[in-house]
């Protein structure tokens, strides 16, 4: 490989990109916009659950189990019901989440030392957000009357990464691997079709350029753009959504820049196996963003998947990165702890490249 011809290759690369300057702008803007977007509207978080009442005893204990749930900053007060029917008609309708019925003779169980059994009833649509609810609700529930007579045994439970519990820290990491699997191989992979059909890719055939060569020179101009994003992104979400770095930037800004360019490598493997610009940015997005949400561990956790799919996620690359981000930012791991993962995503790039470049064949397409 003579860097030469690669230098060639980047600087009319080069040339053409800044010729375009709409799609840099687009490929710049774009990841701030899926930051913003998923940041707020992805949360984990609960609070201001609406909460019904059906309260039947009426007693000093009842609305101090009530004020409970309301001062507890979880749930919000949204109604008082008086039957049963009024209960179910609001669940319905989805009024509230969750309503709590209180029966009556509450107040003299607890004041004769007796089990007082309240009702929750939670709405059961989103199972993930029922499980959440119903868990909030069962602890404010046990916890309540417990003040002077402590149970015997008493679990202290301390988190540790994210002891808070916000939803951004968790997810804005995440989304730092997923943001960069979604526009770098669409532009490379775009890039390199628009040459097939304009017919410009006629001139590399006729050049004593290498595959190597030639895909080298395309892959760090768009790296570089690439390298920018992750940049951007990770600024963004240290400063606007307060995600604390408890590791070295120094160490997440090295596995990015290895994991810009496997994004890009991969738009340019997709790129030698397609003809057309619509069909590289179809196959680029069915091979990168969806699973990259799906099986990256972005969302959902891969441990809880069967062990099929948990073997499945291991050719995504974006897992790797999840990891590594995460490693990092939450729980300040090191080069020591992580160096499995970064050797992982060093041979899935190299083979990537090197996947591209035999696919790349130079004859006509």
């Amino acid at each position: 490989m003579k860097l030469s011809r690669v230098l060639a290759v980047m600087e009319k690369e080069t040339k053409d990109i800044v010729r375009d300057p709409i799609t840099v702008a687009v490929a710049l803007l774009m990841p701030l916009v899926m930051l913003f977007l998923f940041g707020y509207a992805i949360s984990l978080d609960l609070d201001n659950v609406p909460l019904g009442v059906r309260d039947e005893d009426r007693s000093a204990a009842s609305r101090a189990l009530v004020d409970r749930f309301v001062q507890s900053g979880y749930f919000r007060l949204e109604a008082d019901y008086r039957s049963a029917r009024e209960v179910d008609t609001a669940m319905q309708r989805g009024d509230v989440d969750l309503v709590l019925a209180i029966p009556r003779a509450f107040s003299e169980r607890l004041a004769r030392g007796e089990s007082a059994p309240v009702q929750v009833l939670v709405d059961g649509t989103y199972s993930a957000t029922a499980n959440l609810v119903a868990g909030y609700a069962a602890a404010i529930v046990s916890g309540f009357g417990r003040d002077s007579r402590p149970p015997p045994v008493r679990a202290e439970v301390r988190v540790w990464y994210n002891p808070s519990l916000r939803s951004a820290a968790y997810v804005v990491p995440g989304l730092f691997g997923v943001i960069l699997m979604a526009f770098p191989p669409l532009l490379t992979a775009l890039a390199v079709t628009r040459e097939k059909e304009t017919g410009s890719i006629q001139q590399v055939f006729a050049s004593p350029l290498t595959p190597a060569e030639f895909l080298a020179g395309k892959l760090v101009p768009y790296g570089v753009i690439a390298f920018a994003e992750i940049v951007m992104v990770i600024g963004v979400g240290f400063v606007w959504f307060a995600v604390p770095l408890r590791g070295s930037l120094a160490l997440l800004l090295a596995v990015g820049l290895v994991y810009v360019f496997c994004t890009v490598g991969i738009g340019l493997l997709v790129s030698t196996v397609t003809r057309s610009q619509l069909l590289a940015m179809l196959l680029a997005v069915i091979i990168t963003m969806m699973p990259s949400f799906l099986f990256s561990g972005f969302l959902f956790p891969i441990f809880t998947m069967s062990y099929a799919l948990q073997l499945y996620t291991r050719i995504f690359p974006a897992r790797y990165f999840v990891d590594l981000s995460r490693g990092i930012v939450l729980k300040g791991a090191g080069l020591p702890e992580l160096w499995p993962t970064v050797v992982l995503l060093l041979a899935y790039t190299a083979a990537i490249f090197a996947l591209a470049a035999w696919r790349f064949r130079k004859k006509v397409a």
